[in-house]
């Protein structure tokens, strides 16, 4: 069952059955037969179906939430009983850029206080450039970044992948369903976020590789929420990670919008001093690994 949970989990997040099963390294019809499956044993209809798209039913939504809490009380016994730890530390000190901080984090950290309520935690966010800075200066011993720099004084370890979408308001009527060219793409009004910022940089990676130099921006805004709390009025785009729209697709306030053979991934990554050895970061590293799926 658990299996199935997080089938239904993946798909529910990327709404796609094709994307789900990509992640997960199964086929779609593998993925659509496991969704048919749980919507017969609960007699309910979680997604609707739609030629191009999927999304979730009020059902699915709370049976979403369901499966959140299960499969972190999984990773909660998991790391129990097979990672169990003789020491915790009374204080973690880490950085984390902003859609990290913002999005992934505060679930992990939550989890990680109820089983070590006696942690206290600092956070310092701010985009992956400031982050790596107070890290090269010893103001944070380590933290997660989106990216990754060629400085050879710091090391860096994947934690989890990312995809950047293209996203606008559900009503936006600018945009059918289905791709779009990357032609339409580039003449679209986009709201970009500030120098600096780790998801601009690999935007600009990835369109640099596709011979694209540059988009129609329209505003620079210095946060993930205030692009978003953009988007809500208006008809403009935004390049955004999945894991900060996820509320967003669930309660149709944005829709994401494909675009015909372009693909913004990137990896968010462990990141310290290169050399620099800690049982706490070791052990902050395996707790956030096995429970980023909350």
């Amino acid at each position: 069952m658990r299996t199935k949970l997080h089938i239904f989990k993946e798909a529910a997040y990327y709404l796609s059955f094709t994307k789900a099963a990509e992640k997960l390294f199964i086929s779609q019809p593998a993925v659509s037969k496991v969704i048919a499956e749980l919507e017969t044993i609960y007699k309910c209809n979680f997604f609707i179906r739609k030629r191009n798209n999927i999304e979730l039913t009020p059902q699915g939504i709370i049976f979403l939430q369901y499966v959140d809490k299960i499969l972190a009380l999984y990773a909660e016994m998991e790391d129990r009983f097979l990672n169990p730890e003789k020491e915790t530390p009374t204080h973690l000190n880490f950085g984390a850029s902003t859609t990290v901080a913002n999005y992934i984090v505060p679930k992990i950290m939550a989890a990680y206080k109820l089983k070590y309520p006696f942690t206290h935690f600092t956070v310092k966010s701010g985009n992956s450039e400031e982050i790596e800075e107070l890290i090269l200066n010893q103001q944070l011993d380590f933290g997660i970044t989106e990216g990754k720099n060629t400085n050879r004084k710091l090391q860096f370890k994947n934690f989890i992948k990312d995809e950047i979408v293209l996203v606008t308001r559900y009503g936006n009527t600018m945009v059918k369903q289905g791709a779009v060219s990357k032609k339409q793409f580039i003449e679209f009004p986009v709201i970009e976020r500030e120098g600096g910022s780790g998801t601009r940089k690999i935007i600009y990676k990835t369109l640099k590789k596709d011979g694209i130099d540059k988009l129609n921006v329209t505003m620079h805004l210095n946060s993930t929420e205030a692009i978003k709390n953009y988007l809500y009025h208006t008809n403009s785009f935004a390049l955004l990670s999945r894991y900060a729209i996820q509320e967003d697709l669930q309660y149709h306030k944005l829709k994401t919008v494909p675009i015909k053979d372009l693909v913004f991934e990137r990896w968010f990554y462990f990141v310290c001093r290169t050399g620099f050895q800690s049982k706490t970061m070791d052990q902050f590293q395996r707790f956030f690994l096995h429970n980023h799926n909350l």
